[in-house]
């Protein structure tokens, strides 16, 4: 039944429901992370160097694309959140019908565009010839899984926004133990190359997309979506719009700047590709608890503020900040002492000397990034909560500031000083991003008061206090 699957978070201590609804998020994030992270381990175990590096220069890229539909996803659960908290049940399905019919569109013109272009964007990105290949053979086949990545992605995040973060987990947690299954045997078996790994990733993800469908129908009562309520709705569709398109060109725009960086990188050559790879898979299990935390924030926001319970969102703020500074210090102290061991998880070379280059550049660049883990925390929480409360439209100037950030490291430092020069690239776009989402979170919190009619005193992140 509904009652039981859904989970309101505009009553009861904000400490305790952030930990319950992000932890599940959490768990869900590093299986997540897990599909591209079998991919690398199995590509650099048996396939060697050059195949890890040619499946790496395509990570900026791929984050461009794929996080444009997850943050159109995640753009289009916010109405959903705000329904739900609001108890607009019939509201709320009319939002998921919409949000379905948009997704469909833009899964089909994003696979169709991207595929057609895939070739000439690694030609454009100055891919090494070496592994140029590689690199083709893997991203095709991830871009023509879009629809997947939708379906999963779309479903998931109407499912949290009724505040079930558990259920994706464990269908993220079955099709991750299947990714691994079918990477071993197209890769191992089959022999298929990093073709292989792409298959095996859009396969388990469309399985996990496929049990949040089923889950929905039969236990989410609420979701039983009548006949009209299926009709298109501009009005919606413009609601939905204006939510997801800015989430989806901040992830985008943020990306922009890593693709810029990814070329120079790339300029570096083959051995430089593979230190980033390595260290980049390692860097992206560390900062799912981020993620998890932000998307927290995200479902938080959206129904108090439907709920008009403005004054729980700065104790929300509160305690997520102070759950994800205390994280990134126990993150910092662990990549410091461990990040080249970890970084050879993912390298495995017949020369001794080229692997210890790889992980002396992995260890570096995961030292240097952990130590900016605190900005990287305000970046999550504070975006996401701007997002959630209907305020999207910040993400896309954070993820200029971001973009900025990235492209001058890239076209500047990087050039001049190496390897070191891309090791400050996050933490630089980091610190960017923070410098102008905490003021915009004080200005958008007193505009929400204005337009409820609420006074709140001026306290520390612009909030209500008990």
């Amino acid at each position: 039944m509904a009652k039981d699957s859904t989970k309101d978070m505009t009553v009861g201590s904000p400490m305790k429901l952030i930990l319950g609804f992000s932890i599940p998020l959490l768990f869900g994030a590093l299986f997540q992370q897990f599909y591209s992270v079998v991919d690398t381990v199995i590509v650099g175990r048996f396939l060697g160097v050059n195949a890890l590096a040619g499946v790496g220069a395509t990570g900026s890229l791929n984050f461009m694309i794929m996080g444009f539909c997850m943050g159109v996803c995640s753009g289009f659960a916010i109405p959903v959140a705000h329904k739900f908290g609001a108890k607009d049940y019939s509201g709320m399905r009319q939002v998921v019908a919409n949000s379905v019919w948009l997704s469909a569109a833009f899964s089909l013109v994003m696979t169709t565009a991207v595929a057609l272009l895939c070739r000439n964007i690694l030609t454009w990105m100055k891919t090494p010839e070496d592994i140029f290949e590689y690199s083709y053979a893997y991203i095709l086949i991830i871009f023509l899984g879009i629809p997947a990545t939708y379906l999963y992605n779309i479903l998931s995040g109407i499912i949290r926004s009724m505040g079930d973060s558990k259920t994706p987990l464990f269908f993220l947690t079955l099709s991750s133990g299947l990714n691994i299954g079918l990477d071993i045997l197209f890769i191992v078996a089959f022999e298929m190359g990093v073709a292989g790994a792409a298959a095996a990733t859009v396969i388990s993800q469309l399985i996990s997309g496929l049990l949040c469908l089923f889950y929905m129908i039969r236990k989410f009562e609420i979701l039983h979506i009548t006949r009209q309520e299926w009709r298109m709705n501009p009005m919606h569709m413009r609601q939905l719009c204006g939510m997801g398109l800015p989430m989806g060109l901040q992830y985008s725009i943020t990306a922009i700047g890593s693709v810029i960086l990814q070329t120079s990188v790339n300029t570096l050559g083959a051995l430089a590709v593979a230190s980033v790879t390595a260290a980049g898979r390692v860097n992206m299990f560390f900062t799912c608890p981020f993620e998890a935390m932000g998307s927290t924030m995200a479902t938080y926001g959206g129904q108090n503020v439907g709920a008009k319970k403005l004054e729980r969102l700065g104790q929300g703020l509160k305690s997520c900040t102070l759950l994800g500074v205390g994280y990134a210090l126990l993150a910092f102290g662990v990549m410091y002492l461990f990040g080249d061991n970890l970084a050879s998880l993912f390298v495995e070379t017949g020369d001794a000397a080229v692997g210890a280059e790889i992980l002396a550049n992995a260890r570096l660049f995961l030292t240097v990034n952990s130590a900016a883990y605190i900005a990287l925390a305000m970046v999550n929480i504070f975006r996401l909560m701007i997002q959630g409360i209907g305020f999207s439209t910040f993400a896309i100037l954070a993820g200029v500031f971001e973009m900025v950030a990235r492209s001058l490291v890239g076209l500047v430092l990087v050039p001049r000083i190496g390897f070191l020069g891309v090791c400050f690239s996050n933490p630089l776009a980091w610190i960017s991003a923070t410098a102008f989402l905490v003021p915009a979170y004080c200005h958008v919190r007193r505009k929400l008061d204005r337009m409820m009619n609420r006074t709140a005193p001026d306290r520390p992140f612009c909030s209500y206090s008990k």
